[in-house]
């Protein structure tokens, strides 16, 4: 993701730089997975294609497409920024629980109490819609917003010529 980062950041061609910050989005699916969020993977690999799809049109609709000069500030933010992630990053990996260990107690919760705290026969159902009904709200406004901006870049009605 680093590497795609500085590249995407470094490249004068800009439709090469997009294809770069979609290589970032994919390892932030991968790192999802990695951390066992599988849910925040689809949003982010579903965000991901929408967005890269939205920056191609939008580049593609533009006739001349401006190069930024490149100069030794732009460089040392982003080397900045790493060195923070990088720090914040390692961190976060102590604080994982070691392989074998439980990650998630409150599951013992769901299967115990889920019918009797919910009402719903479908225990996923239950979980999803009921303890968990913010994150899958906040999860569906983003799909939303998505293909709201793609259907705005892509619409050909009310488009000037």
């Amino acid at each position: 993701m680093i590497i795609g980062a500085v590249i995407a950041v470094e490249l004068k061609d800009l439709l090469g730089a997009i294809v770069a910050v979609g290589a970032v989005g994919l390892g932030l699916a991968a790192a999802f997975l990695f951390l066992q969020a599988p849910d925040l993977s689809i949003v982010q690999i579903v965000v991901e294609i929408l967005a890269l799809i939205i920056l191609i049109r939008a580049v593609g609709l533009t006739e001349k497409s401006s190069v930024r000069k490149s100069n030794w500030v732009s460089p040392a933010l982003a080397l900045m920024f790493i060195a923070v992630l990088l720090v914040f990053a390692y961190k976060a990996l102590l604080d994982i629980p070691g392989f074998g260990s439980p990650i998630l107690k409150v599951s013992q919760r769901y299967l115990f109490q889920g019918l009797k705290e919910t009402g719903a026969a479908n225990l996923v159902s239950a979980i999803i819609l009921d303890y968990r009904a913010l994150d899958t709200l906040g999860e569906a406004t983003i799909l939303f917003t998505a293909v709201i901006g793609v259907l705005a870049v892509i619409r050909k009605i009310g488009r000037k010529k």
